[in-house]
């Protein structure tokens, strides 16, 4: 059992829902970066998913795409990720994943990339750009190494919600809407249908995200699942404040605001 699918039984013992929460690796730098999961984790944030930089994220909106290209120019590279999350596992034990895309994993070498994981203590990994049908061999080889490929269903995913959640590990992210990420106004989805679609063909833990960037929202949407995500709105608060002090409250208390709205 990994550490994610030991958080959500915890919380569903205590009957509580998952904050799971996003930053780009390297922006604005790598030291940086761990100390904001270290911060999150402190104010409440359940699971990290730490984004690999790519110059082609398809899946991003605006924000995130600008806090990789900022990553990528400070010439980040993935083992400085890997060594990043080896430091971090020296000082907290909270459930981590890398969202990246998959030709940084062809690049890296999958099986060498996938071990690597496995050794240094990343527990999932989320491939946007991986259609389920083309993914089978990396989630046996993921699974022989104990690492979770999480799995994605969006609201047009239609008759292949049923393979798709069979299949699932650790948690299933639910896609809020069609598009890419960044905060929203409002959400057109008919959650608690999508939801019961799902739940007809897996009890994994569900976790809905994709533009979720405020504590009003948050109470909106854990009804209808076990976590929720949130990514663009903290990736937006790293952007403005930079490489200042300020930065660690700003994130710190807003992550802290997102974990009252969860419970």
């Amino acid at each position: 059992m990994t550490r994610i699918e030991k958080k959500f039984e915890i919380l569903k013992q205590n009957s509580q829902k998952a904050l799971i929460t996003y930053i780009t690796a390297g922006d604005p730098d790598v030291q940086t970066t761990k100390r904001l999961v270290l911060e999150m984790e402190r104010n409440g944030a359940d699971i990290v998913e730490i984004g690999i930089p790519y110059s082609d994220p398809v899946a991003d909106g605006p924000v995130i795409e600008r806090a990789a290209q900022r990553a990528l120019e400070k010439k980040i590279k993935i083992k400085d990720i890997m060594n990043m999350v080896r430091e971090l596992r020296k000082e907290t034990q909270i459930p981590l994943l890398y969202l990246l895309y998959f030709n940084c994993m062809l690049q890296y070498g999958i099986e060498k990339f996938i071990i690597e994981c496995s050794e240094i203590g990343l527990d999932g990994l989320i491939i946007p750009d991986l259609p389920f049908e083309e993914s089978e061999e990396i989630r046996e080889l993921a699974s022989k190494y104990d690492v979770n490929i999480i799995s994605l269903i969006t609201p047009t995913s239609k008759e292949r919600i049923k393979k798709i959640a069979q299949h699932a590990k650790g948690f299933i992210y639910c896609v809020s809407s069609t598009g890419v990420t960044g905060t929203r106004q409002k959400f057109e989805t008919n959650f608690l249908d999508f939801m019961n679609e799902i739940s007809k063909y897996s009890d994994t833990p569900k976790a809905i995200g994709f533009g979720i960037s405020s504590p009003q929202q948050v109470k909106e949407l854990k009804d209808y699942c076990e976590g929720v995500i949130v990514g663009s709105a903290i990736v937006k608060r790293v952007e403005d404040y930079g490489q200042t002090e300020r930065l660690f409250d700003e994130v710190g208390s807003f992550v802290g605001e997102l974990k009252k709205a969860v419970l």
